[in-house]
């Protein structure tokens, strides 16, 4: 795929759905019409297809660079990556082409030994039963994998022999300074208190089992797609705790009040009567979110939403008649009010009174703590009567907010 190509299709895309908005607003600033609601929902639709199909080419190409930096990492014909051999025939190989024609052609009286033994698999009455070369799709055919982006923006810290890890708080600061004379030294101010935020890591854990009998027909390729899957699965797990945790053996979320993390002090009013309307008024209010942020924290800060959300805000407006939601150049994000954000479907996304359903903030204040990296144990012998492998997926971690004037949440009113 082509990549800039891509972009410049995202580029336009993105510069359609402005149009209509621009088109809206020089109308004098009247709502969408339902007809352009629907194409601009459509093109913001496009738009989302764009950057993931972006994104998994720009991933694909950063595995086949790693593939073409270390030639020797890729596993010969016939081994595993381990250089052992591999549990069963390469039945996608020249080889097991060449025999499968030969078998087409002459039937298997006509195949040597070493080419019998490349197309057989079970076994019958005559020793085994012939089947036909076929390629393992490396790709698993899979529904798309919902993104977990909080820990990316997050602070991660890697604990190797400490059991919690204490990230210091400063609970109470000094007066400011004051002006006096050369030989003065200011009055004196015993209020500077320090704390500390403690992140003890939990153990997370899953456990998944697969036939032997597919290991070995599918040359291991099967085992590796059950470890990415399980890696994503703790991903997701750990992006959920990140939201909406409750901190009880657990993270503690960036959604969840609590004294320990962000208090209800941090809460910005959002719609009116239990929903978001279209309304100058909700537009106002997102404006009140971001300027009850500081400034110093901008720089860093990210809107996070559900997708259900921004498909909202993409339509507010200001009272001066301007969209909040504004299209990026072709290097650059789109933002809401010039903030860039993120989108996660484990956000909040239910619309009723007093509940959050989204945030602004610098989210490095967000930190995590990892005593063990996620550790895969592949289990031979347990499962051997069933003739099954098994794998069990292990991790200790434990994440929360450290800062909590970085952090704002947007809470619908009731």
């Amino acid at each position: 795929m082509d990549i800039n190509a891509k972009r410049q299709e995202r580029a336009g895309l993105a510069k359609q759905a402005r149009d209509i908005l621009d088109a809206a607003e020089a109308d004098g600033g009247r709502n969408l019409t339902a007809e352009e609601d629907t194409k601009f929902d459509r093109l913001m639709g496009e738009v989302d297809g764009c950057d993931a199909q972006i994104a998994r080419e720009e991933k694909l190409r950063a595995k086949e660079r790693r593939i073409d930096a270390d030639p020797d990492d890729q596993p010969r014909r016939g081994e595993d990556r381990d250089g052992g051999e591999r549990n069963g025939p390469d039945r996608g190989g020249d080889e097991a082409m060449a025999a499968f024609r030969q078998f087409l052609l002459g039937g298997r009286a006509s195949l040597s030994p070493e080419q019998e033994r490349t197309l057989v698999a079970g076994s019958d009455p005559e020793g085994g039963f012939l089947v036909a070369p076929q390629a393992f799709v490396s790709e698993l055919i899979k529904q798309v994998d919902d993104d977990v982006p909080l820990r990316g923006l997050a602070t991660v810290h890697q604990l190797t022999e400490a059991a919690s890890l204490g990230v210091p708080t400063l609970d109470t600061d000094v007066d400011d300074a004051e002006w006096t004379s050369e030989v003065r030294t200011g009055s004196q101010d015993d209020a500077l208190r320090f704390g500390k935020r403690e992140l003890v890591p939990n153990p997370l854990a899953k456990r998944a089992k697969i036939s032997r009998r597919l290991l070995r027909l599918t040359a291991n390729r099967a085992e590796t797609l059950v470890r990415e899957r399980l890696a994503y699965k703790f991903g997701v797990s750990q992006e959920k705790a990140y939201m909406v945790g409750d901190g009880n053996k657990k993270p503690l979320g960036v959604f969840v009040a609590s004294s320990q993390g962000i208090s209800t002090g941090r809460d910005v009013p959002i719609g009116a009567s239990g929903a978001i309307p279209l309304t100058v008024a909700t537009a106002d209010q997102l404006i009140d979110a971001k300027y009850t942020l500081k400034a110093a924290y901008w720089r860093n800060a990210r809107w996070l939403y559900h997708r259900d959300l921004i498909k909202t805000i993409r339509k507010l407006k200001t009272t001066d008649g301007f969209y909040v939601w504004k299209a990026g150049l072709t290097d650059q994000p789109d933002t809401i009010l010039e903030i860039p954000y993120v989108v996660s479907e484990f956000a909040p996304n239910t619309i009723s009174g007093n509940q959050y359903v989204g945030a602004i903030a610098d989210f490095k204040h967000y930190h995590i703590a990892e005593a063990l990296n996620l550790e895969i144990q592949r289990l031979v012998e347990l499962y051997a009567e069933q003739n099954q492998v098994g794998f069990i997926g292990r991790q200790e971690l434990d994440g929360m907010p450290v800062l909590e004037e970085a952090f704002v949440r947007l809470k619908v009113a009731n």
